[in-house]
């Protein structure tokens, strides 16, 4: 567990403690103190979000329209390049899948995990033309793999390989966003394509692609909101991601109960057809889950899987870069 730095003020201290759950000092950003809500009601949020992501989510779920803050939206192709721009102060908080924070952790991005959540791994899939003459992932040795690099098609990809004896090594991966790497499957320019919903929905219904193998059984299927250090240090901010993460988790448990409600709302928004957003909606939204010893677990496991590979230089401590502080906000919305 992360925890924050020693305060001067004793005070401060013990609410520090008390809010990750006590234990030895770490290197993790300080707890402020409460705000008031003329406080908080000058606070802007700077939100990084992707293609059908928070934004379509809260709208669709209804929780928009009170908002004791204003928030700043900005759209990223992938978790990455969001991340990094958390790290830098660009953005605040924002939604991404299981990979892209073991990478930040890795370059020391000075971001915190604040919570989890987790979700059917079916729709993050390695893909194949119809017509390829590839069954299994074995056929792909020495074949060209399109993949968002640190995405969480890149850990899916890593882990199937392994599960079949190979290695990264064993194939050609070609780093590529969505957008580019959907034009490139639809030409024949890449032999596979690993990426994630609604990517592998819109792939699957339009351009007839196949799955060849997916997250079953290998992948976590978590997603995390990560926030910049710098944001969880201010008090007004602190705040507004504290409600910001509730209203999260509160809008997973309603697209969970309403897929297609969420379905038909995701393609309004994203200009997705109807029928991709459906059916990737049909295959199930996250849902909260404590950011808990097995979730780090999981994550560890798979920062070791790329370490093992070379593609990371050193090992990852994933459990330094989470921070609980909203976990008793989040276990109530959990029920």
């Amino acid at each position: 567990m992360r925890l924050p730095r020693v305060l001067t003020v004793v005070a401060a201290l013990a609410l520090s403690l008390t809010a990750c759950g006590g234990g030895t000092e770490s290197p993790g950003p300080s707890v402020p103190p409460p705000v008031s809500a003329a406080d908080l009601a000058k606070v802007t949020l700077k939100v990084g979000d992707q293609k059908g992501g928070s934004h379509a989510l809260l709208k669709a779920a209804g929780l928009l329209g009170d908002l004791p803050y204003r928030i700043e939206w900005s759209t990223f192709t992938s978790g990455p390049p969001l991340l990094e721009a958390a790290s830098a102060g660009a953005i605040d908080v924002g939604g991404v899948g299981n990979t892209p924070p073991i990478f930040s952790a890795a370059a020391k991005a000075k971001i915190s995990i604040v919570s989890s959540a987790q979700g059917d791994v079916r729709g993050d899939a390695l893909l194949v033309p119809a017509d390829s003459a590839a069954r299994s992932i074995t056929d792909l040795k020495g074949k060209t793999i399109g993949v968002a690099k640190g995405s969480s098609a890149h850990g899916q990809v890593l882990l199937n390989l392994r599960k079949a004896g190979l290695s990264t090594k064993d194939v050609k991966l070609s780093f590529l966003q969505p957008a580019d790497a959907y034009g490139a499957f639809t030409r024949h320019q890449i032999d596979a394509w690993a990426v994630w919903d609604p990517y592998t929905a819109q792939a699957k219904l339009e351009a007839g692609a196949r799955t060849l193998v997916d997250g079953t059984g290998i992948a976590n299927g978590y997603t995390f909101q990560v926030a910049g250090n710098a944001a969880l240090s201010d008090a007004g901010k602190n705040a507004a991601i504290r409600d910001y993460v509730v209203r999260i988790a509160k809008a997973q448990h309603w697209a969970d109960a309403h897929r297609d409600d969420w379905g038909r709302a995701w393609a309004a928004d994203t200009g997705l057809a109807p029928e991709v957003a459906l059916a990737a909606a049909r295959n199930g939204p996250d849902v909260p889950v404590a950011l808990d010893a097995t979730v780090i677990a999981s994550e560890q496991e798979l920062a070791d899987a790329f370490t093992d590979d070379g593609v990371l230089p050193g090992k990852v401590d994933f459990a330094e870069f989470t921070d609980t502080r909203f976990a008793a906000d989040l276990a109530a919305v959990r029920g």
